[in-house]
């Protein structure tokens, strides 16, 4: 495993990182500087897809972006998978940082998530999101049944017994020990995966545009053999709420309630309890374009 040593003295292996620009060029500018900053990629590797923004995205990118980034402008907004797969097509290192453009680095603490590539049946790592007050986001998951969706979607899930389902379904205790722990799933705000895995499983799915692409990419990195982890202490800081908390009659609730649907139609989506992750299974639409791709 190739490495470099940060300016901290940490070594870590090369690291390819994906941000998806959407009318945030200051974000991803931000983004950027940190990541230089913190030394988790040298500029060559950072990797930003301008996804066909209606404002002066473009040139403001083309103008702040550091000597070295690469920019890649994309034809089309094709969604935020759309976007990870254009940029992904330009890298070259062993893995994949993906990161939403309102995250950014404070230390080096992501080697923690890194160093749980030493074993090899690790193929996907989420970081500790954490809101810049120093709030953990808890940014692992089980995967769905209809009786979280419902506990997630409406003030239901506030009241006993669906508040204790809600607990278990953003996995609470697992974060306490403060050890790397297995998880269904993890958000798309800021996880690492093996670039080779990532290929052989199709990349990410197109057919989401927004929303519960990280929970089909982990439900195929689970249904690969790998597994996917998150790392207490691997620090990430999102500056934003998720739009898809608003209730489910927003736009951005409505836009998560189809992404479920198309999840339903693709895995396993129970009314009571939710699969584990080594039973999770892929429709054959799915399984088709992972074998076509790899």
């Amino acid at each position: 495993m190739k490495s470099k040593t940060i300016g901290e003295g940490v070594a870590m292996p090369r690291v390819n990182s994906l941000i998806v620009n959407y009318r945030t060029p200051e974000l991803t500018l931000k983004c950027v500087s940190s990541i230089l900053e913190k030394g988790v990629s040298v500029a060559e590797d950072i990797i930003v897809v301008e996804n066909a923004s209606p404002d002066d995205s473009a040139a403001r990118l083309r103008d702040g972006l550091p000597a070295g980034v690469q920019l890649v402008v994309a034809e089309r907004n094709g969604g935020f998978s759309s976007g990870i797969n254009v940029g992904a097509a330009h890298a070259t290192a062993p893995f994949l940082l993906v990161l939403n453009p309102d995250t950014y680095f404070i230390d080096t603490s992501i080697s923690k998530a890194l160093d749980r590539f030493k074993d090899s049946e690790v193929g996907l790592v989420g970081l500790d999101l954490t809101y810049p007050n120093g709030e953990r986001q808890y940014s692992a998951r089980r995967f769905y049944s209809v009786v979280d969706i419902v506990g997630r979607r409406t003030p239901l899930g506030k009241y006993w017994p669906l508040q204790g389902r809600i607990a278990q379904h953003m996995m609470l205790s697992a974060w306490k020990p403060g050890t790397p722990f297995e998880a269904d799933w993890v958000m798309g705000t800021g996880f690492i995966i093996r670039r080779e895995l990532f290929e052989a499983i199709g990349r990410m799915d197109e057919d989401y545009f927004l929303y519960m692409e990280d929970v089909d990419l982990c439900a195929r990195v689970w249904a690969s053999g790998s597994k996917v982890e998150c790392v207490p202490g691997a620090v990430l800081i999102h500056d934003h709420q998720r739009a898809s908390q608003s209730g489910a009659l927003s736009k951005a609730g409505r836009m998560h309630l189809e992404s479920l649907g198309v999840f339903r139609r693709k895995h396993r989506l129970p009314l009571f309890v939710p699969p584990s992750p080594h039973r999770i299974r892929r429709g054959s639409g799915t399984q088709k374009r992972a074998q076509a791709t790899a």
